[in-house]
């Protein structure tokens, strides 16, 4: 069933030139392939990031599609409107987020699923943060993939630790992860084959920008992920991969490059911060955006 897309064609090829997606792709039919370097170049260019909870005057989250799209050139992309456009047989699925504390806690994040026509599904999500998966994901249960670094990642299919309800109907995808082949699996959160609609997206966000148990809140975080030209024998269409992250948390920036996380920076106040922003992360905030953090908990004085 085709998806009514919230952007029109002129914006769809917007939005391709702004993640610079190479031109070959940009009228291509769906495929894997599409997918994939969709993936790629979203991932690349818009940053995960929480800065409208911090530099803004209401601490709230606007999710018009509109509104999303103006954002765009500055930071903000909403990667499941696009490509319900380009690969039009998606949708999106709630996740329970694991927390430390309380294991699986609750439904706070949202994951796009592809199915094609063959009746593959892939997991594709741009939008978790630095641990994400650099590239969609088969729903193949214990297929292991080789992520950033040493880094490797998998969807599996079982129950969470709470669940109550168990049969072979009410297992799970869960996404983990482990820092090396030596190392024990993690998992970051879990969903089912239930579909998402934009009335729940409002619920979680409502929850996220102001629930007091939300680290979100208190924490500023941009992680944006380093891409570059693949290289190719001659002839063949030009390709990008993934190859380090960038990271602000609060007041500290981050780089990994495949290998160990090193701190490149620290911002002792506001002006360094907003430097750090354009000169890190290509990101400008408006004054309004800039005066919108005075006396937040989150501010640098």
């Amino acid at each position: 069933m085709t998806s009514v897309s919230a952007y029109c064609s002129e914006q769809l090829q917007q939005f391709f030139a702004h993640i610079e997606l190479p031109e070959h792709f940009r009228h291509e039919a769906p495929s894997l392939s599409l997918l994939q370097t969709l993936h790629t170049h979203c991932l690349s260019t818009l940053p995960y990031e929480n800065l409208s909870l911090h530099y803004n005057a209401t601490h709230q989250i606007e999710l018009d599609p509109q509104h999303l799209f103006r954002k765009m050139s500055g930071r903000v992309g909403d990667f499941k409107a696009f490509h319900e456009e380009t690969i039009p047989d998606g949708s999106g699925h709630s996740t329970q987020l694991k927390d430390s504390a309380t294991d699986f806690a609750y439904r706070n994040h949202i994951v796009n699923i592809v199915t094609f026509p063959d009746g593959s599904k892939y997991h594709t999500d741009v939008a978790f943060g630095g641990d994400g998966a650099l590239f969609p994901m088969v729903l193949v249960d214990g297929l292991v993939y080789q992520n950033l670094g040493t880094q490797q990642i998998r969807l599996v299919r079982d129950w969470i630790p709470h669940q109550v309800h168990r049969t072979e109907d009410s297992r799970l995808w869960i996404y983990q992860y482990r820092n090396g082949v030596d190392k024990d699996w993690n998992s970051f959160y879990s969903f089912p084959g239930i579909e998402f609609y934009a009335l729940d997206w409002g619920v979680v966000n409502f929850w996220i920008g102001n629930h007091p148990s939300s680290h979100q809140r208190v924490n500023m975080l941009v992680i944006k992920f380093l891409r570059r030209l693949k290289e190719a024998a001659e002839g063949e269409r030009e390709e990008y991969e993934i190859y380090g992250k960038r990271m602000l948390v609060d007041g500290v920036i981050k780089e990994n490059l495949g290998g160990k996380t090193q701190v490149i920076a620290e911002c002792k106040s506001e002006a360094e911060r907003l430097e750090a922003l354009e000169k890190y992360f290509s990101i400008s905030l408006e004054v309004e955006e800039k005066e919108g953090i005075r006396g937040y908990v989150s501010e640098l004085w």
